[in-house]
């Protein structure tokens, strides 16, 4: 357990924080794209597409964050094939990495053809509406796994606050829905007013998800949870909660009050979402003891 020994921070870049942030987004907004073409009608095609879109750089920004953060980008293939065996492939079942290096790639692919695909005016021909729901479906299944990812690699660390709870890939997940769908309303200005008032609705749920589960991750973390009496808990309290969850939440029940810049719901949930990520990274690195003695002290 990470209350007992602490391993040395890992050696990540600035390039990291963009990474999980950029990627929960991608996610999301594949997955909502992919509901729209599976249950939505002829007028969310602008959504879907701007979703598909969202999603083809969303995986190549997150991938090249990745790659750069690495240290030797140009080694990156080392992750997906054996050095020394090419072209035999790299898989670790065992390894978050590995999972999470060919999660990406897949992602990346389904993204690729879907945005193609819904770049016809009036969606594909009938004999391909059917192939491109089902590529839909597996790349829904993917960006489902990339937004969550994130939180299960810190997880699977023997870092403080990344090690002691089971919830944070739960609230990476339900955050990548939450800013996914945020970022379809700003960045869909074609989109029908039914299809935006039904984003904006999905997200609502999922800012409510979203706090319930910030609720129970900080309740799991026992002991460690006292590194937020200081200046990165005002940072998630102020930043992530208030701006970033409640401030949104009463946006979206109160739309009259609703308007541009602090008064747009959508960018103060983008705004929280990358300071959930900055928050989760940069805490766990401020606490600079490597034991935390969480009912004695042993241990061998």
């Amino acid at each position: 357990m990470s209350d007992t020994f602490f391993t040395a921070s890992p050696h990540w870049t600035w390039f990291i924080i963009p990474y999980f942030f950029v990627g929960g987004i991608a996610g999301g907004a594949y997955f909502l794209a992919a509901l729209l073409q599976w249950f939505g009608r002829p007028e969310d095609r602008p959504v879907i597409r701007t979703g598909y879109s969202l999603a083809f750089w969303g995986a190549i920004i997150s991938g090249a964050l990745l790659t750069f953060d690495l240290g030797k980008p140009f080694r990156f293939w080392h992750m997906l094939f054996q050095s020394e065996n090419f072209p035999n492939l790299m898989f670790k079942s065992w390894s978050p990495i590995s999972f999470g290096a060919w999660a990406i790639l897949l992602f990346g692919v389904c993204a690729a053809v879907s945005w193609y695909g819904s770049r016809a005016i009036d969606g594909p021909p009938k004999g391909g509406a059917l192939l491109a729901k089902l590529v839909a479906a597996v790349g829904g299944l993917f960006g489902f796994f990339v937004a969550g990812y994130t939180g299960v690699l810190l997880s699977a660390t023997n870092r403080p606050i990344w090690a002691d709870s089971p919830w944070l890939g739960a609230l990476f997940l339900v955050s990548g829905a939450s800013t996914g769908a945020a970022a379809l309303t700003v960045f869909a200005p074609e989109a029908s007013d039914r299809t935006i008032r039904w984003l904006k609705s999905f997200d609502a749920q999922a800012l409510v998800v979203e706090l319930v589960v910030l609720i129970v991750f900080l309740a799991s973390l026992g002991s460690v949870a006292r590194v937020w009496l200081g200046f990165w808990g005002l940072v998630l309290l102020v930043g992530v909660v208030w701006t970033g969850i409640l401030w949104p939440l009463r946006l979206h029940f109160k739309p009259a009050i609703a308007g541009g810049g602090f008064r747009n719901p959508a960018l103060m949930v983008l705004l929280g979402g990358f300071l959930l990520r900055v928050v989760v990274l940069l805490a766990s690195n401020s606490i600079a003891v490597h034991r935390v003695a969480s009912g004695g002290g042993g241990g061998g």
